[in-house]
């Protein structure tokens, strides 16, 4: 399995049972995370060179776009006679799903720091 079937594959498992239409989306947030990755890669490094962060961050990055692509969409409350009902607000679920991707990501990027052991 190539490396991009199984970063969308680990997307999959983060994001648990999606309908069709969902996985469609994920596959092509997933798409984009990668060529913005690569992009980003000091040179002279390839996913190759770090394949289980490389994924990961992958899936991190495509589970947090979904749900927060997904949130945008969402009515924040509605109300109905004396019913009102107030979504979640998911941004710290996505900044922190952001995060652990950057924080896997750091070692190999040439825009991100990261301390390391002496």
């Amino acid at each position: 399995m190539v490396i991009s079937e199984q970063a969308f594959a680990q997307a999959l498992l983060l994001a648990g049972p999606l309908e069709p239409e969902r996985q469609d989306k994920l596959q092509t947030l997933c798409q984009g995370v990668e060529s913005s990755l690569k992009r980003r890669i000091r040179e002279g490094l390839s996913p190759e060179d770090f394949r289980a962060d490389y994924i990961a961050a992958v899936g991190l990055y495509g589970v947090a776009a979904l749900s927060e692509l997904e949130s945008l969409s969402a009515p924040g409350s509605f109300s109905a006679a004396d019913l009102t009902v107030q979504m979640t607000d998911t941004s710290a679920s996505v900044n922190c799903l952001r995060l652990q991707a950057e924080m896997l990501m750091a070692p190999y990027c040439k825009d991100s720091f990261c301390f390391r052991g002496i």
